[in-house]
This record gives structure tokens, C-alpha cells and sequence, in this order.
């Protein structure tokens, strides 16, 4: 774009169409009264008004995770910015790409406890990729351009720039830079040729290979398919990673770790030789780790190099990119002769069939897993299914089936509960002709049930299914098992009528009780194409199983 004077507020929408953005979430306050002015002027992007600025940034993470594109999110200084501090580390810690303009007190001002100043900088340094503060309306459209390539590229993550008022305003160049060379910062797109020799004859040697998939290797789901079909060796997910392989893949074992399958636990337990692609070996994964993989080589593919070998030691490090190193991979095992792996394969599927994801159905009370197994029935991959963060998010993990990668958006690394309505709100922007399902728990929706309105305001058409069993019901299991039933502050009888709330906000209501009356529920929601609640009354004692105790080995699951 060519030379010429404009405010940095301006630059930051210009930029914004620069780099293709859609829409934006966001909250207004005084310290980007200039940015939302331009705001009002533009006619590039959408924006979102969330209730909070911690929904802003949930819903902003949601349409990345769902689109692949990097979300964008406005937010104030102050306690505009801290709010927003939990949607920050959320992205960061599952690697998803987010640019934040957060505003800040004038230069001048900085440094002077002046009203809603923070060191936005100093805060986000633990939890952004990279972080910017703006001191010379020269430098923001570099900025911009910079903190889009580094949330896209290399392992992705969010970036931070903290904006003040008086830089806002002023006036200057707009030279939009259309490449960046960054002398520090060069992620290593192929992997070690020799590295990945060396890790294709192995596979070729190995009588009990195992393909470990996690949440970096999202964008690498044909070349990881073709891989396992070429091999015939069978895989296993984390949580993260949901979809990749596809559930109706005889070779897939399923999720692994706390809550995992048997069959993902064991196989991790006796394989020889383990295979990471874009997994960062998660202390729910590894359980203790002096067990983990015990028995295995392990080979580790990241793009980023210091998660390789940073918890697990390995045997074939490989910096690159997942599709990059499984295409090179492909071409090196083309004549793979999979017949020494037989025997392992008739034992996976001996220890599928003995434990299996399962439970007690009744006639007298619902069961959460009959729930979700039966909106996966009726919506299959019709739907993309986000989760707040507890029991429900391990059984929707273990019971719907998914398909295909980004049909599942959940708070993986940090847990973030009230993080489902607000995504599930981001995922349904970025994907309008698909259903957007949020599973809950009583817990969680009530952390930013102000999104209702946000939701209803912009006609976004979010089904929640609450699984309410009146419990914090992932730390009343554990007091269950660990603390002999003394449950303490987990009681969560005293609600209010859900039912009337999602109608005060505007928004369908309904309630179920029984099979018959979910599905109607359901499927009315469905066909409403509104803002809906479905309040589900569910077993309150129901566990979620298999389960590792925290510190042991991942093969010493409680089954029951």
C-alpha cells in the first residue's frame, strides 16, 4: 500500500485488511476509544461485541481453532486487559494463533499509576508468544505485520500488542510491509533428511510400532492418514488431537492418557518403538514418567525445538513440520512390508475388545455418555463440538465420534473452564453452515453465561447441552476416590432455573429429563437455528472411566 498520513488507528484497520481479517471480538473502553472510532467507520471486518473480555478472547480462540485462521481480539488497559488474561494463556498454552490490541495509557503516563494502567507487557511475557508495546507510530506497521506471521508460523501461538492511547492518534506513514525477515526467529519448515532416515528404518525394523498424534499435527491429517494406512500401524490421540486420525479407523485406539482407552494405554506401555508427531508429552499423557513408553525408542517430530526431548528423552529428535516430515516419511516407507507387525495388531485388538469405552445404561436416569453418544447419532460430523472443561469434556472426548480434524475445540493445556459457550460462539462465525454444539457442565456455564447475549444479540446459533449433576463433578470424582467422599465445596444443588435464564437473555430453553424429551429438545434446537440451553438432569454420581491416578503409570488404570 502506498505512503501516506494516517492515524495508527487507521494503520490497525488497514492492516486488518491487509492480512484478510474477518471479524473481530472485542469490548471497548477508554484507552481504545480512537481504535473503535475507525471501527465504526470501516467496512472490512465484522466485529463482535462480547459481555466480557475474557469472552472475547475465548470466542476469538474458538474461530482460530475451528477456521485455522488467526483470530483477532480489541481489548482495553486495565482491568480490561487482566480480564482477558485467562482467553491469553488458554491460547498460549494450546498453541493458537491469536493477534490481541490491547490499549494503553498514553506514553507520557506510563509508569505513573495512572487510571487503568497495567504492564500489560510485564503480565502477558509468560503467556504470549511474543508481546509488543508500541513507543513510535513508525514502528506499528511493522508491528502488525510482525505479530501475524509470528502467531501463524512455526508452533502458533498469540500475540500481544499493547497499544497506547496517544499512539492511537497520532499521525503517520502507513507503509505496509509485505514480507518479514526476522534475523531471530526462523522456524524450520523440512525436517533433518538423516533424522528421517534414520526414523523410516527404524519403523522398518520395529515389531511394535505405535503412532502417538497430538494437537500440533492438526494440520497434517491426509499425510498422517496415508502414513498409517501405508504402515498399517496403529495410532492413538490426545486430547488435543481428536479427529486427526478419524474414529472409524479400525487402527485407531482412541484418546490416551488419564482418561484414555485401555488399548491407548497399554499399547504406549509396550510398544518398542513410539512415534510423536506434534505431541508434547502432557503429564496427563505420560503419567509417571520413569514408566512411560518404557520398553520403547521414541521418536519426537515438533516443529518447535524446545519441546523436543524437554519432558521425555528420545532417540530420533526431528525439528519440522508435521506434513512436511510425513510426506518425506510416505516416499521412504513406500515398499513397507508390515507382515512383522501382525502380532501386534492381534494384540491391540485383544486388548480393544477386553476393555472398551463403556458404561451402565438406565431406564431411570440419564446417562451423560447416552447423551452424547446420541447427538454424535444424530448430528455426526454435521456439527463442530466445543467443551467447558471437566467430566463432560473427557466423555465427549471418549464417546463422540469424530471425523476430522478441528471438529473438536476444547481448553486442553490450561482447563479453562467457561471457555465452551464463548468458543463454541467464535466456532459458529467461523463456520455458519455447520451445527455448533457446546457440552457443559452446571459448573462451567455459569463462568461466562453473559455470552448468551452476545449470542442472541447477533442471531449466533449455539446449542448448549448442560450436563447438570448438580457437582463439580471432576473434583467430586476425585474426593470420591482420594479423599474418602468428604465432598468439600463441590455441592452445586442451589442453581438457578437455567431454563428462565437462557429465556432472559432471549435465547430457547429447554429441559430433559429422559431419553424422549432430549431428543426432542435436541432436535427442535437444531431446526430453531437459535440461541438454545438444553438443561439435561444426569446420573450425579457418574464417574468417568478408565482413570490414572495423578503420579502413576499409565497402565495402572481404575477400569470401574
Amino acid at each position: 500500500m502506498s505512503a501516506s498520513k494516517i492515524t495508527g488507528s487507521k494503520m490497525l484497520i488497514e492492516a486488518f485488511k491487509e492480512e484478510g481479517v474477518e471479524v473481530v471480538f472485542g469490548y471497548p473502553g477508554g484507552a481504545v476509544l480512537n481504535i473503535y472510532d475507525e471501527i465504526y467507520k470501516q467496512t472490512y471486518f465484522k466485529h463482535i461485541l462480547s459481555r466480557h473480555e475474557q469472552g472475547a478472547l475465548h470466542a476469538a480462540d474458538g474461530y482460530a481453532r475451528s477456521s485455522g485462521k488467526v483470530g483477532v481480539a480489541i481489548i482495553t488497559s486495565g482491568p480490561g486487559f487482566t480480564n482477558a488474561v485467562t482467553g491469553i494463556a488458554t491460547a498460549y498454552t494450546d498453541s493458537i494463533p491469536l493477534v490481541i490490541i490491547s490499549g494503553q495509557v498514553p506514553i507520557t503516563q506510563i509508569g505513573t499509576d495512572a487510571f487503568q494502567e497495567i504492564d500489560a507487557v510485564g503480565i502477558s511475557r509468560p503467556c504470549t508468544k511474543h508481546n509488543y508495546l508500541v513507543k513510535n507510530i513508525k514502528e506499528l506497521p511493522r508491528i502488525i505485520k510482525e505479530a501475524f506471521y509470528i502467531a501463524r508460523s512455526g508452533r502458533p501461538g498469540p500475540v500481544l500488542i499493547d497499544l497506547p492511547k496517544d499512539i492511537s492518534n497520532t499521525m503517520g506513514d502507513f507503509n505496509y510491509p509485505k514480507t518479514i525477515h526476522l534475523e531471530t526467529y526462523k522456524p524450520i519448515s523440512d525436517g533433518n533428511a538423516r533424522q528421517i532416515l534414520k526414523l523410516s528404518n527404524a519403523i522398518e525394523n520395529a515389531k511394535k510400532p505405535l503412532f502417538y498424534i497430538g494437537g500440533g499435527a492438526i494440520n497434517a491429517s491426509n499425510e498422517i492418514r496415508t502414513l498409517i494406512k501405508l504402515t498399517n500401524i496403529p495410532c492413538i490421540e490426545t486430547l488435543m488431537a481428536r479427529g486427526i486420525c478419524d474414529d472409524n479407523n479400525e487402527l485407531f485406539l482412541g484418546m490416551a492418557g488419564m482418561h484414555g482407552s485401555y488399548a491407548s494405554n497399554m499399547a504406549i506401555s509396550e510398544c518398542d518403538l513410539l512415534i510423536s508427531l506434534g505431541a508434547r508429552f502432557d503429564d496427563r499423557i505420560t503419567g509417571k514418567l520413569s514408566e512411560f513408553a518404557k520398553n520403547a525408542k521414541i521418536a519426537h517430530i515438533d516443529i518447535d525445538p524446545s519441546s523436543i526431548s524437554k519432558i521425555i528423552s528420545v532417540d530420533y529428535p526431528i525439528v519440522g513440520d508435521i506434513k512436511s516430515v510425513c510426506s518425506s516419511l510416505i516416499t521412504k516407507l513406500s515398499n513397507f512390508n508390515n507382515d512383522k507387525i501382525k502380532a501386534w495388531i492381534d494384540t491391540i485388538k485383544s486388548y480393544q475388545k477386553k476393555h472398551s469405552f463403556k458404561y451402565e445404561d438406565s431406564t431411570k436416569v440419564l446417562k451423560p455418555q447416552w447423551i452424547i453418544e446420541k447427538t454424535s447419532e444424530i448430528l455426526g460430523d454435521r456439527a463442530i463440538i466445543s467443551t467447558d472443561v471437566g467430566q463432560h469434556q473427557m466423555w465427549v472426548a471418549q464417546f463422540y465420534k469424530f471425523t476430522r480434524s478441528r471438529e473438536f475445540i476444547t481448553s486442553g493445556g490450561l482447563g479453562t473452564m467457561g471457555f465452551g459457550l464463548p468458543a463454541a460462539m467464535g466456532v459458529k462465525i467461523a463456520n455458519p453452515n455447520l451445527t455448533s454444539i457446546n457440552f457443559t457442565g452446571d459448573g462451567s456455564i455459569l463462568m461466562n453465561i453473559q455470552e448468551l447475549m452476545t449470542c442472541v444479540e447477533q442471531n449466533i446459533a449455539v446449542i448448549n447441552i448442560i450436563l447438570n449433576n448438580n457437582y463439580l463433578g471432576m473434583v467430586r470424582q476425585w474426593q470420591t476416590f482420594f479423599y474418602e467422599e468428604r465432598y468439600s465445596s463441590v455441592d452445586l444443588s442451589m442453581q438457578p432455573d437455567f431454563i428462565k435464564l437462557a429465556q432472559s437473555f432471549g435465547a430457547n430453553g429447554y429441559i430433559a429429563t429422559n431419553k424422549d424429551e432430549f431428543i426432542k429438545a435436541l432436535k427442535d434446537s437444531i431446526a430453531s437455528n437459535k440461541v438454545c440451553l438444553i438443561d439435561v438432569k444426569v446420573d450425579r454420581m457418574e464417574s468417568v472411566f478408565p482413570m490414572v491416578p495423578s503420579g502413576e503409570a499409565i497402565y495402572n488404570m481404575i477400569l470401574n
